[in-house]
């Protein structure tokens, strides 16, 4: 009897095209053996990755259940269903939309729903931790309507609501986005909701960072609050690469217009189906508990980054997210991220707020704890990344690559004893 092949063994994948087939392994060794810290990125379950390589990738389906322009949809119509139920009870909103394809066309749809060509726009600033998508001026968002940005007091990287009030009353921006790429404090919902209802302004949350946190309580909800939810579905909710729309009911037919006819094609029917167990999973308490535990590690590792002298932009976090400022360590930023890339750290190099470094060769590195929660580090390993990250950084500024290779065997031995889900070595 012939022993049962392990489903990421990639039988087909192999014997079609073996070149492929080694770099996708060769990834899998990558993220089971480095120390995963970007603050975007997770491990989905084995659950996820089945999801997402159905048979449903054969499907086209423009439209919604129930309105298609393709005939065939029985199962289809009952696979996006599911997925739309539950993130209205995960997340307690009236309406939901699964279809876009990723964050920015999700907020690009807000765009199209809610704003004409050349309408005022308002969000947070690029550089100080916003999203190029909230009217940033590289971006389409910036090009075809007027950007207006707010960003947080330089004394202690907090957002200045009486400013971002202010500027709203002054502007009358017809959207204003509130969330971003890097904060890492708790994003006060109500606040932007009255300053967006004195306005006269929709208020769109853009949660891509911390859904999973909102889904599990350990952030606060911005449903009471705001008339738009957007969200990505992989980061902290732990799913696959896609995103959400979600909204009060008034709000439900403009979205899925902006959506289908208005920005996509036929929805990528794997990838809805991946959402859907995803969400199945963050309905558990499982998941609660993963959600909470994200930011204990957090909290300890930012007390462990303080206590080695590193320079925190607020001083801390209140969610997954860390952004550092390296200039007191005389380390840049981009330096800093390659050398931890080799010690087997992975983390992405950022700006900080009022940073006199180009974006490109930045002064910071952002960090978070999705990825390694997931495997089930706890805040007692914290103090030992923060020793690596010291030691890493420290290697950096003298270019010493034996102690970066130290590191790396180090990462690599206790990440042995702490396998990451769906991964297959």
């Amino acid at each position: 009897m012939t022993a049962p092949q392990h489903p990421y063994t990639h039988p087909a994948l192999t014997a079609a095209d073996p070149e492929l087939a080694a770099l996708v392994g060769a990834e899998e060794r990558l993220q089971a053996e480095t120390l995963r810290l970007i603050p975007s990125e997770n491990y989905v379950s084995a659950a996820v990755l089945e999801a997402s390589g159905t048979v449903l990738q054969n499907k086209y389906s423009e439209g919604y259940p129930g309105r298609r322009y393709y005939e065939g949809q029985q199962n289809i119509d009952q696979v996006e269903t599911l997925a739309v139920e539950r993130a209205k009870a995960v997340f307690g909103v009236e309406h939901a939309n699964v279809q876009p394809y990723s964050g920015s066309p999700a907020n690009l749809a807000v765009y199209l729903a809610f704003a004409e060509p050349g309408d005022t726009v308002m969000g947070m600033a690029l550089p100080m931790g916003g999203h190029l998508t909230h009217g940033w001026g590289v971006s389409a968002t910036g090009k075809w309507f007027r950007g207006v940005q707010y960003g947080v007091r330089h004394d202690t990287g907090l957002i200045d609501f009486d400013e971002v009030r202010e500027l709203a009353l002054k502007e009358r921006p017809k959207v204003i986005f509130c969330g971003g790429t890097a904060l890492p404090r708790t994003i006060d919902f109500a606040a932007f909701g009255e300053i967006a209802r004195e306005a006269g302004a929709v208020l769109v949350a853009d949660i891509a960072h911390i859904a999973g946190l909102v889904a599990g309580g350990a952030h606060p909800s911005p449903v009471p609050h705001v008339d738009v939810i957007s969200t990505t579905t992989h980061k902290t909710l732990r799913g696959p690469r896609g995103a959400m729309l979600m909204s009060r009911e008034e709000h439900a037919k403009a979205l899925d217009k902006a959506v289908f006819p208005g920005l996509q094609g036929g929805p990528h029917n794997q990838t809805t189906a991946a959402i859907a167990v995803a969400l199945r999973e963050a309905s558990q308490p499982t998941f609660r508990d993963y959600a909470h535990a994200v930011v204990a590690n957090a909290k300890a590792l930012a007390e462990a980054l303080l206590a080695r002298g590193f320079d925190l932009v607020s001083g801390g976090t209140d969610n997954h997210l860390i952004l550092m400022d390296l200039t007191p360590k005389q380390v840049p930023g981009k330096i800093a991220a390659k050398a931890l890339d080799r010690a087997g750290i992975v983390v992405n190099y950022n700006t900080v707020p009022y940073d006199t470094r180009k974006p490109f060769d930045p002064s910071g590195i952002r960090i978070g704890t999705p990825s390694l929660t997931s495997r089930g580090l706890a805040p007692e390993h914290m103090t030992l990344v923060a020793d690596w990250i010291d030691r890493g950084v420290a290697a950096a500024g003298k270019g010493d690559e034996q102690a970066l290779t130290a590191v790396r065997a180090e990462v690599a031995d206790l990440l042995a004893a702490f396998p990451a889900p769906g991964l297959p070595v």
